[in-house]
């Protein structure tokens, strides 16, 4: 009987560990992410150690908001052995703008939307029309009215 670590990891061992469904780890291998495994006599994927550590990193990556193609170049980067801190930083300070610009929109669009709840109930609200709903305009008038 061979042990997991001599013969590796079949994916669903693998995807088992880091969490995720076997899918995902052909997907990532299709992207480019995870590199082929070597292949058993019978056909299987048998992955090293080094496969659960990059899913991790591929992970940790992904909850940063970073795209698939941003890891990817990470990934590049790291397999060169040269430290991947310089673009990390890159993509980390345009991802931290990008959600900046988000946080800006959800927040007009909160102000908007509690405006509008403010605004309501009104003694003005225009009886139900089919298929039209209107929002406050400044000074709680409901422009859509007649």
């Amino acid at each position: 009987m061979t042990t997991t670590a001599a013969r590796g990891l079949r994916v669903a061992e693998l995807a088992t560990a880091a969490g995720v469904r076997p899918d995902t780890i052909r997907y990532y291998e299709r992207a480019g992410l995870l590199p082929a495994p070597e292949r058993t006599a019978a056909g299987y994927r048998s992955y090293d150690t080094g496969a659960l550590d990059r899913l991790r990193f591929i992970q940790g990556a992904q909850r940063l908001g970073l795209r698939l193609a941003d890891i990817r170049t990470l990934l590049t980067v790291r397999d060169t052995g040269t430290c991947p801190c310089e673009p990390a930083e890159d993509l980390l300070r345009r991802r931290l703008a990008e959600v900046d610009a988000e946080i800006a929109r959800l927040t007009a669009l909160r102000a908007e939307m509690a405006a509008m709840a403010d605004a309501l109930p009104n003694a003005s609200c225009p009886p139900p029309s089919p298929g039209t709903w209107c929002l406050p305009a400044e000074g709680g008038d409901f422009p859509c009215s007649s």
